[in-house]
């Protein structure tokens, strides 16, 4: 039987639930595949909507990127406002501005809702790597009080983010106040409870092997069928070739986290005093933050094979003591890696495929909140409102060029490019 694989997250995870194994013929009104946060939230929404759920998934609930990432949630998109209204026009723009803002509330009603212990904590600060970013990032949020009268968020010059921080490294940054952090698979985990709480039926080490579509759609497993009347594929970075269309808008790579020993006190509070989450302005972004006890996790570096590092721990702490030299001699008692998914335009691919038949996949590093929104919206979609899906359908999203046999290349070759430019000075 498939466990959780050896991170902090799972060391430190609530609960111990095992969901049973599909076994026989099933009847649902809708099946779910994947057990992320895109496929328990909305497996959370349809029970508590009074729907007949099933969920499938090939491993643990939270097993894949939904319950290994950096646990950071804020408002926005990689794509910015103003180029999303050159793509959809200003209303859809704005809409899918929104969501980005929605998203991070809805996981925090969740939370608060079923009473879901995650280590919830507020504050995200995005800190520029260059110069130069930091004038980006200061006419962003200018941009952002102005044009989407969007106020929590400030702008802050480096000598600020040094005191945040405690250290020189970086030349400013923008502070969501209203963004924030949590321990993710904990969070999913209470999602799956509360869902299950409402009625819906979830099944672990229950891999699909292929599924038809149609007025019932039908998944089968090895040991057994599920016929319903929607499909939802949630699988995101491990979709494999179960989907091929849904398949050739992303690219699965890798990512890969680190959680150091408990720090003192003194130590926590000289380089975080306020607890709160961090992501770079590099185009391979590191990303950290203090856990509840103490264990500063930092995420950094990428590879784009099915093979992560012999070993983790010292291709991500070079990234963490680039910053924090003063850690070295401290130890490093978690280190793993995850599959995420990216698009070519780094935005979510929401979609109907068939009348019936819907994917959400592809959050691009966005994905603690936007999934388990994309969750909320498909669930909507169930039930006759199309308009938050549809916003997200309006965006140009291209198969990645050579479609699943050949994107690998490309990706890499252009990855190795802009990782360059990470850097330069």
């Amino acid at each position: 039987m498939n466990t959780h694989e050896a991170t902090y997250y799972a060391a430190s995870a609530n609960q111990r639930t095992d969901y049973p194994t599909l076994h026989g013929e099933q009847e649902a009104d809708i099946c779910i595949i994947g057990g992320g946060f895109t496929g328990v939230s909305a497996a959370l929404h349809l029970a508590e909507a009074g729907f007949n759920v099933s969920l499938v998934e090939a491993n643990k609930i939270g097993w894949g990127a939904s319950g290994r990432n950096g646990g950071q949630l804020c408002q926005g998109h990689n794509m910015s406002h103003e180029t999303m209204v050159k793509h959809v026009g200003k209303h859809i723009a704005d809409q899918l501005w929104q969501s980005s803002v929605d998203s991070v509330a809805l996981v925090k009603d969740l939370i608060k809702r079923h009473g879901i212990e995650c280590d919830l904590s507020d504050g995200v600060l995005h800190v520029a790597s260059k110069r130069r970013h930091a004038e980006d990032f200061k006419n962003e949020v200018e941009y952002k009080h102005t044009q989407l009268t969007y106020q929590d968020v400030n702008y802050l010059n480096a000598e600020e983010v040094s005191t945040l921080l405690g250290t020189e490294h970086f030349y400013g940054g923008e502070l969501y106040r209203d963004g924030a952090h949590l321990h993710p698979l904990n969070f999913v985990l209470g999602m799956a409870k509360a869902a299950t709480q409402h009625g819906a039926t979830l099944y672990e080490n229950t891999a699909v092997l292929s599924y038809q579509t149609g007025e019932r759609p039908e998944v089968v497993t090895e040991q057994g069928k599920i016929r319903c009347r929607y499909l939802l594929f949630a699988c995101n970075g491990y979709l494999g070739k179960l989907n091929h269309s849904a398949a050739k808008k992303i690219m699965p790579i890798n990512n890969f986290i680190i959680a150091t020993e408990p720090l003192s006190d003194d130590i926590a509070n000289r380089i975080n005093p306020e607890r709160l989450a961090v992501a770079n302005s590099q185009f391979v972004v590191d990303y950290f933050r203090l856990s509840a006890d103490n264990r500063l996790l930092w995420g950094g570096g990428e590879n784009y094979r099915q093979r992560f590092p012999n070993d983790i721990a010292s291709f991500v702490k070079k990234h963490m003591l680039n910053v924090y030299p003063e850690l070295a001699n401290h130890k490093i008692d978690y280190a793993w890696g995850g599959t995420l998914a990216i698009t070519l335009n780094r935005m979510p691919h929401i979609a109907r495929q068939e009348a019936n038949v819907f994917v959400a996949q592809g959050y691009s590093g966005h994905g603690v909140a936007l999934a388990t929104y994309a969750g909320a919206l498909f669930a909507k979609a169930v039930q006759g409102s199309l308009e938050g899906i549809d916003a997200f359908e309006r965006l140009p999203m291209k198969d990645f060029p050579g479609g699943t046999l050949l994107r690998w290349p490309g990706l890499v070759a252009g990855m190795l490019y802009y990782s360059t430019l990470d850097k330069l000075p």
